[in-house]
Protein backbone atom coordinates (compact mmCIF):
# COMPACT_ATOMS: atom_id res chain seq x y z
CA UNK A 1 0.00 0.00 0.00
CA UNK A 2 1.14 3.53 -0.81
CA UNK A 3 -0.56 5.15 2.17
CA UNK A 4 -3.87 6.18 3.69
CA UNK A 5 -6.25 8.80 2.37
CA UNK A 6 -9.26 10.22 4.20
CA UNK A 7 -12.38 10.73 2.07
CA UNK A 8 -14.95 13.14 3.49
CA UNK A 9 -18.33 13.08 1.76
CA UNK A 10 -21.91 12.87 3.00
CA UNK A 11 -22.85 10.83 -0.08
CA UNK A 12 -21.90 7.19 0.61
CA UNK A 13 -22.05 6.33 -3.10
CA UNK A 14 -19.50 9.03 -3.95
CA UNK A 15 -17.12 8.11 -1.12
CA UNK A 16 -17.40 4.42 -2.04
CA UNK A 17 -16.61 5.17 -5.70
CA UNK A 18 -13.64 7.32 -4.73
CA UNK A 19 -12.40 4.64 -2.34
CA UNK A 20 -12.51 2.04 -5.12
CA UNK A 21 -10.66 4.39 -7.48
CA UNK A 22 -7.92 4.94 -4.89
CA UNK A 23 -7.54 1.18 -4.39
CA UNK A 24 -6.60 0.87 -8.07
CA UNK A 25 -3.60 3.11 -7.32
CA UNK A 26 -2.77 1.04 -4.22
CA UNK A 27 -4.02 3.54 -1.60
CA UNK A 28 -5.96 2.55 1.48
CA UNK A 29 -8.82 4.88 2.35
CA UNK A 30 -10.97 5.71 5.33
CA UNK A 31 -14.24 7.56 5.12
CA UNK A 32 -15.94 10.26 7.16
CA UNK A 33 -19.54 11.33 6.55
CA UNK A 34 -19.05 14.95 7.61
CA UNK A 35 -16.47 17.52 8.65
CA UNK A 36 -16.83 16.91 12.39
CA UNK A 37 -16.10 13.21 11.99
CA UNK A 38 -13.20 14.10 9.69
CA UNK A 39 -11.63 16.42 12.28
CA UNK A 40 -11.70 13.63 14.87
CA UNK A 41 -10.04 11.23 12.42
CA UNK A 42 -7.37 13.76 11.38
CA UNK A 43 -6.64 14.47 15.04
CA UNK A 44 -6.18 10.78 15.86
CA UNK A 45 -4.60 9.42 12.68
CA UNK A 46 -2.03 10.18 10.03
CA UNK A 47 -3.06 10.51 6.38
CA UNK A 48 -1.13 11.31 3.25
CA UNK A 49 -4.09 13.23 1.87
CA UNK A 50 -7.61 14.38 2.75
CA UNK A 51 -10.17 14.60 -0.05
CA UNK A 52 -13.32 16.48 0.98
CA UNK A 53 -16.58 17.34 -0.69
CA UNK A 54 -17.49 21.03 -0.72
CA UNK A 55 -21.14 20.84 0.32
CA UNK A 56 -21.93 18.78 3.40
CA UNK A 57 -24.10 19.07 6.49
CA UNK A 58 -22.65 20.29 9.83
CA UNK A 59 -19.49 21.79 8.25
CA UNK A 60 -18.66 22.86 4.70
CA UNK A 61 -15.62 21.59 2.85
CA UNK A 62 -14.06 25.05 3.06
CA UNK A 63 -14.51 25.19 6.83
CA UNK A 64 -13.00 21.72 7.11
CA UNK A 65 -10.08 22.80 4.91
CA UNK A 66 -9.40 25.75 7.25
CA UNK A 67 -9.55 23.54 10.38
CA UNK A 68 -7.24 20.88 8.97
CA UNK A 69 -4.70 23.50 7.88
CA UNK A 70 -4.79 24.97 11.41
CA UNK A 71 -4.29 21.51 12.97
CA UNK A 72 -1.79 20.05 10.52
CA UNK A 73 -0.54 22.69 8.06
CA UNK A 74 1.54 20.22 6.05
CA UNK A 75 -1.32 17.79 5.41
CA UNK A 76 -2.50 18.03 1.79
CA UNK A 77 -6.23 18.71 1.35
CA UNK A 78 -8.08 18.42 -1.97
CA UNK A 79 -11.63 19.72 -2.41
CA UNK A 80 -14.15 18.13 -4.77
CA UNK A 81 -17.33 19.81 -5.93
CA UNK A 82 -20.03 19.63 -8.54
CA UNK A 83 -20.69 23.36 -8.13
CA UNK A 84 -18.89 26.52 -9.17
CA UNK A 85 -17.21 28.45 -6.36
CA UNK A 86 -18.05 32.04 -5.51
CA UNK A 87 -15.19 34.57 -5.43
CA UNK A 88 -14.54 34.17 -1.69
CA UNK A 89 -14.52 30.40 -2.01
CA UNK A 90 -12.22 30.60 -5.00
CA UNK A 91 -9.62 32.76 -3.29
CA UNK A 92 -9.70 30.60 -0.15
CA UNK A 93 -9.37 27.47 -2.23
CA UNK A 94 -6.43 28.85 -4.17
CA UNK A 95 -4.59 29.98 -1.05
CA UNK A 96 -5.18 26.92 1.15
CA UNK A 97 -6.22 23.86 -0.85
CA UNK A 98 -3.63 21.61 -2.42
CA UNK A 99 -5.95 20.73 -5.28
CA UNK A 100 -9.48 20.88 -6.64
CA UNK A 101 -11.51 18.30 -8.54
CA UNK A 102 -14.74 18.98 -10.36
CA UNK A 103 -17.41 16.28 -10.36
CA UNK A 104 -17.76 14.14 -12.32
CA UNK A 105 -14.11 13.08 -12.39
CA UNK A 106 -12.37 10.23 -14.20
CA UNK A 107 -9.71 7.72 -13.17
CA UNK A 108 -7.12 9.79 -15.03
CA UNK A 109 -8.07 12.85 -12.92
CA UNK A 110 -7.49 10.87 -9.71
CA UNK A 111 -4.20 9.49 -11.00
CA UNK A 112 -2.94 12.98 -11.90
CA UNK A 113 -4.09 14.36 -8.56
CA UNK A 114 -2.18 11.69 -6.64
CA UNK A 115 0.98 12.43 -8.67
CA UNK A 116 0.64 16.19 -8.13
CA UNK A 117 -0.27 16.23 -4.44
CA UNK A 118 1.49 13.28 -2.81
CA UNK A 119 5.24 13.69 -2.83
Amino acid sequence: MNGRILIVDDNPNMSSLLSEMLEVFDYESERAADGLEAIEKVDQNSYQLVITDMRMPKMSGLDLLKRIKEMKPAMPVVVISGYALDDDGNSLMNSMADGFLNKPFKMSDIEQLLKDVIK
